[in-house]
């Protein structure tokens, strides 16, 4: 842990990137163990809130490399901002979620309200046999009162100040050296 302490104090965007790369892979594995091995399937939304992590993993990784490689800072503040602001969209989409899922407000008709038209045509027990839904507004699993959007809201705002905080210090390390430069 040391070796990070140093690295967040001397390279701060690289560090940022690394982290959020680890702590957004960490979250996807979760997300498929959940699915696979203990089989949770995924609703809608929570198919949509992994759409972030799959921008933002690959792009943490891109600037991780280019931070490495001494870039300048402006590529890493650039891409540590995009992945701040997917990773605060994706906070404010499981929080969405999570209310759903308290009955807060209603979710998106296709995964919290109720079946219509199963008479729009063909064989209605064949449809019905192979119809699974997956619904937004039941929690499938839970812990210390938090369901799997509940921690999101928290991992994701997590991941928002890390890549932020990343950010910033990316552009503060631009604007010294356009100073002094």
């Amino acid at each position: 842990m040391h070796g990070m302490q140093r690295l967040t104090q001397s390279r701060p965007a690289l560090a940022s990137a690394m982290l959020v790369a680890a702590g957004g892979t960490a979250t996807i594995l979760g997300a498929y163990y959940f699915q696979y091995v203990m089989g949770l399937r995924p609703c809608p939304l929570c198919l949509d809130q992994r759409i972030a992590f799959y921008v933002s993993i690959p792009l943490a990784i891109a600037v991780a490399i280019a931070a490495g490689r001494g870039a300048p800072p402006s590529v890493s503040t650039a891409g540590l901002g995009i992945i701040a602001l997917a990773m605060l969209f994706n906070s404010g989409l499981a929080l969405f979620h999570a209310g759903v899922e308290w009955k807060w407000w209603p979710g998106p008709q296709e995964c919290s309200g109720p079946l219509t038209d199963l008479t729009a045509g063909g064989d209605l027990l064949s449809s019905l046999t192979n119809l699974t839904i997956v619904r937004c507004d039941e929690a499938a699993w839970r812990f210390l009162g938090l369901s799997l959007a509940g921690y999101d809201v928290l991992i994701s705002l997590a991941l928002t100040a890390i890549a932020a905080w990343g950010a910033t210090a990316a552009w503060r390390t631009g604007q010294a050296s356009r100073s002094y430069g």
